[in-house]
């Protein structure tokens, strides 16, 4: 079984030459051109990995980018036996006076690719702030609950390479580890329903000149270039920064090298959990964890989230939060002195013997204050 990082190299490689050929083939604009924008074979290698499915919902907002993946998925599965059935669900954020409007020809344009559309509202008064960072876990509810209700096993959404670039300097600038500088995965999980990037190879231009190919029509958000908001500011800091060779190039290879590094520490990291001699129940974990001390600081860093996420359901813990208190972890552990600490709803306790012991936080409790017998680093 291929890990993220060899699946997302391995599909990278294969599409890339593809993804460069297209942009160097002129569309008519009419829907002329001789041949694809993206070629059919190139069409079979984005979608592969729905083979499996017999559902998938698809995220289209009306776009450029989500438009020509609904016109890619369309033909990749008309007239391919044993094909996923293809939804359609266009989430109207109610936040712009012509969203439902824009909701409306995207169920037309569905309707005849002869694919079920549904707009999924968001209802209730809006917040004033964090408008964008709300709204995307709102578009993420609503979409798995609709792919439950109408047993689509997975969601696709239209993030391309350009976007993946943005995100990776984004991480890049707020410092994060190396799970968030491999960038978005092309597949995940949300509550209980696989997330789908088909076309994180692909760049924007690409998805922009197979709309135009095929003479369909999309919208354009006009808050992709309001400076309020950060994604349009890295957008204009990528531009700024190309000319000292930081493009989007460079950054997919950063996150490709990223997301290598990271599946061979987790793979470490899982080893050394199974290991280990513990008792997991419901919420609690008892073990002896003594060899944790002659292990490099970054697996027993990964050991305590990984053992700590399954007490607290997946819920993720900061990075800066964890390193601190794993930093007095791994010292405790090899002066054999006692700790106690609490982070991420978990709480801990670390005996001079090197037994750990990990329980639920009450929920009222949950936090990540650290007590401990060691005085605060540099103090």
């Amino acid at each position: 079984m291929l890990t993220r990082s060899a699946r997302d190299d391995a599909s990278a490689s294969r599409v890339r030459d593809a993804d460069r050929n297209a942009a160097a083939r002129p569309a008519s604009g009419r829907g002329e051109a001789t041949e694809p924008v993206v070629s059919d074979e190139t069409i079979a290698r984005l979608f592969e990995s729905w083979e499996p499915l017999s559902g998938v919902l698809l995220a289209v907002s009306g776009g450029p980018d989500s438009i020509a993946m609904m016109l890619l998925a369309a033909r990749w599965a008309r007239g391919r036996a044993g094909a996923p059935r293809l939804s359609v669900a266009t989430v109207d954020h109610g936040l712009r006076p012509d969203s439902a409007q824009e909701a409306a020809a995207v169920a037309a344009w569905a309707k005849a690719l002869g694919l079920d559309h549904a707009t999924l509202a968001w209802q209730g008064p809006k917040p004033r702030a964090r408008i964008q960072e709300l709204a995307r876990a709102t578009r993420y509810d609503l979409l798995v609950a609709h792919a439950h209700r109408i047993g689509a096993e997975a969601i696709a959404t239209a993030h391309h390479a350009d976007d993946q670039a943005e995100t990776i300097l984004f991480r890049l600038l707020r410092g994060s580890g190396l799970a968030g500088l491999a960038g978005m995965a092309a597949t995940s999980e949300r509550g209980g329903c696989l997330i789908s990037r088909p076309l994180l190879v692909c760049s924007k231009d690409i998805l922009v000149a197979a709309c135009e190919a095929a003479a369909h029509p999309y919208f354009s958000d006009s808050s992709n270039a309001d400076p309020a908001f950060a994604r349009t500011r890295i957008r204009d800091l990528l531009a700024r920064l190309e000319p000292e060779g930081l493009n989007r190039r460079i950054l997919l290879e950063l996150g490709r090298r990223a997301a290598r590094a990271e599946a061979a520490l987790a793979e470490q990291a899982r080893r050394t959990c199974a290991a280990l001699e513990a008792d997991r129940t419901a919420g609690r974990f008892v073990a002896r964890v003594g060899v944790l001390a002659t292990e490099p600081h970054e697996i027993a860093l990964r050991v305590l989230a990984n053992e700590i996420k399954k007490i607290n359901d997946g819920r993720e813990i900061r990075l800066d939060r964890l390193e601190r208190l794993g930093a007095r972890f791994c010292a405790a552990l090899r002066s054999g002195a006692r700790l106690s600490a609490s982070l991420g709803g978990a709480v801990l306790e670390l005996d001079p013997d090197g037994t750990l012991t990990l329980r639920r936080e009450a929920p009222r409790r949950r936090g990540a204050h650290v007590r401990s017998t060691l005085p605060e680093a540099g103090g």
